[in-house]
């Protein structure tokens, strides 16, 4: 019996995680943020686990290197990769939100000029909701402090990761539209999904007993069948196993299955 490899992300969400798989019997020993280890083994198990910064965790998996991987939905939108979500973990949940100076008069996107900057650390999903809005806008790439932003007259707007929304009132910004409700979600490999199902799916319905998300939506458990079904769906079905999102308060908020249909048609 070969390991089945699961890809952790490394930072703020790993603590979480590891409580829920831990909860659910699936102890990641050793595996910590201060070691410089980054593979841990557990033999009994049959399972080995990877630390690795978020974004590369898709690529990861995508190409078999990892059989799953726990990632945020930020990431998998992102990214455009084409790979089934098995689980919404509810940790880390967060709003992908279009932000403007709280004194511009703008409240909403649809009230920019033509042409307008956009910073974010997310071009992908920016560009892809500005198209569907039918606005010309030109996106500029942020690595961080995407808050600095209209600060320093290099955008107009951002579009960023929010959680209270604390940074972007002390940065005298105010949110105009939700895009996104975000969540770390359990990936998986189509291979492995197909090769290794029986074990997967164990995992999946260990961690789903004990996930706050499934917990509240009471989801039918995971069985070899529709493990197998959800491996042969294409991103728009995968999207669809997931509990829907809570919406936040203020503006509407785009529905992640559709976010994710057009994240991924969009140009990188």
């Amino acid at each position: 019996m070969r390991y089945l490899t699961i890809a952790l992300p490394k930072g703020r969400l790993l603590e979480p995680i590891l409580k829920i798989f831990a909860e659910a019997g699936v102890t990641a020993e050793g595996v910590s943020e201060d070691s410089r280890c980054l593979v841990f083994t557990r033999e009994e198990l049959g399972i080995r686990f990877v630390l690795a910064k978020p974004a590369d965790i898709p690529t990861y998996v995508e190409y078999g290197a990892a059989d799953l991987g726990v990632v945020g939905k930020d990431v998998l939108l992102e990214a455009g990769k084409d790979l089934p979500e098995l689980l919404d973990l509810g940790v880390g949940g967060c709003r992908i939100v279009a932000a403007v100076p709280a004194g511009s008069g703008v409240t909403d996107v649809t009230q920019l000029e033509t042409g307008s900057r956009i910073a974010t650390k997310f071009p992908r999903i920016a560009r892809s909701y500005f198209n569907q809005r039918g606005l010309r806008v030109e996106i500029v790439k942020l690595n961080g402090s995407i808050e600095l932003a209209p600060g320093v007259g290099l955008a107009e707007a951002i579009v960023d990761l929010v959680d209270t929304g604390r940074t972007l009132r002390e940065n005298g910004l105010v949110a105009v539209n939700n895009i996104a409700y975000v969540t770390t979600r359990l990936v998986v490999n189509r291979s492995s999904y197909k090769e290794e199902h029986e074990r997967i799916a164990g995992i999946v319905g260990r961690l789903r007993a004990v996930s706050p998300v499934s917990q509240a939506a009471r989801q039918p458990a995971a069985t070899p069948a529709s493990v197998a079904q959800a491996a042969s769906m294409g991103p728009s079905q995968v999207t669809r196993l997931a509990p829907a999102a809570p919406a936040a308060q203020g503006a509407p908020v785009t529905p992640v299955s559709q976010m994710a249909q057009k994240a991924v048609g969009a140009n990188a």
